[in-house]
């Protein structure tokens, strides 16, 4: 009988056709690649992700993490991420997938447990934990839910239940158990982030944003910078020049629109920001993005 994670090889290949595949079961999306790809910036929402072919490197603010088919990766808030693929070939294509993580459903899960220790400290909003066959199992029958679209309706949430609870019991529960709980640092920490999100080309202080999170100035930017692994304000610039690099390439503005609509005044500054982020100036950037014809700067596999 084959293994768990020889399945989801299996079931990858068969359905993922592309760099990234939205599949039709609700939260589940498949990727594949079959060389190393260049560093891509994209935002990571709360999502479990596991290899099963491969390896990739995901960079968060200062952090460096990396992860294979022996380890897992789980992301509780919305983060801006660098990742890149580190090891794929033709003959060993990178195989892995992600599942979206509902706090809803974890906040159920929690209520029917009763597991809802009290929080006793504020981790980072992304971690690596070997992955084990507890949860690799149900991630297998989930996935091979693609060979029988007609029962993903019924089973599909079954199974998405009992791997929230094999993650609750794992490395990481204390950590997911934060996205269901409204009052935990997580969640306030969250609440601050959409704002962010949907301000960002705003200017704001701390003050104002602690308030959104119901947290004292200090006490949010301590527990904010050890959630996302950067402070506010370099957050929102990660935000900000995702952005604008988005524009260049897909809108066709130039450096100082793209600059200006993100809410950035200086274009001096805003080039010196985008030069630390992506490496060069943005219209060399955005050129040499433009030229190139690999699948990995395309844009679609952002979330590889």
């Amino acid at each position: 009988m084959p293994s768990a994670l020889s399945t989801l090889r299996e079931t990858i290949l068969r359905h993922a056709s592309e760099a990234h595949t939205q599949t039709t079961l609700p939260g589940l999306s498949l990727f594949r690649t079959e060389c190393q790809t260049q560093p891509v910036d994209c935002i990571y929402k709360p999502r479990l992700c596991i290899i099963v072919q491969g390896s990739k490197q995901v960079v968060v603010g200062d952090r460096i993490f990396t992860y294979d088919a022996e380890k897992y990766l789980i992301a509780t808030v919305d983060l801006p991420v660098t990742g890149c693929v580190t090891q794929a070939t033709p003959e060993s294509p990178y195989l892995s997938l992600s599942l979206d993580l509902d706090p809803a459903d974890i906040a159920s899960l929690l209520l029917s447990t009763g597991a809802t220790p009290p929080e006793t400290h504020t981790a980072p909003g992304l971690a690596v934990s070997t992955l084990t066959e507890d949860l690799l199992c149900p991630m297998a029958r989930l996935t091979t839910l693609l060979d029988t679209p007609d029962d993903i309706p019924v089973l599909a949430p079954l199974i998405k239940k009992e791997v929230a609870y094999r993650l609750l019991q794992g490395e990481q529960g204390a950590l997911l158990r934060q996205i269901a709980l409204a009052d935990s640092y997580l969640s306030q920490i969250s609440r601050a982030i959409a704002w962010i999100r949907d301000h960002y080309a705003r200017a704001f202080d701390i003050d104002t944003v602690a308030k959104i999170a119901g947290m004292s100035t200090p006490s949010f930017y301590r527990h904010f910078r050890a959630v996302t692994m950067m402070s506010p304000l370099q957050y929102r610039t990660r935000i900000r020049l995702q952005e604008a690099r988005k524009r260049l390439l897909t809108d066709g503005e130039d450096a100082a629109e793209a600059g200006f609509a993100v809410g950035y005044e200086s274009p001096s500054q805003f080039s010196r920001d985008y030069r630390r982020l992506f490496g060069s100036p943005p219209a060399r950037d955005a050129a040499r993005l433009r030229a190139t014809t690999a699948p990995e700067l395309s844009g679609i596999p952002a979330d590889l």
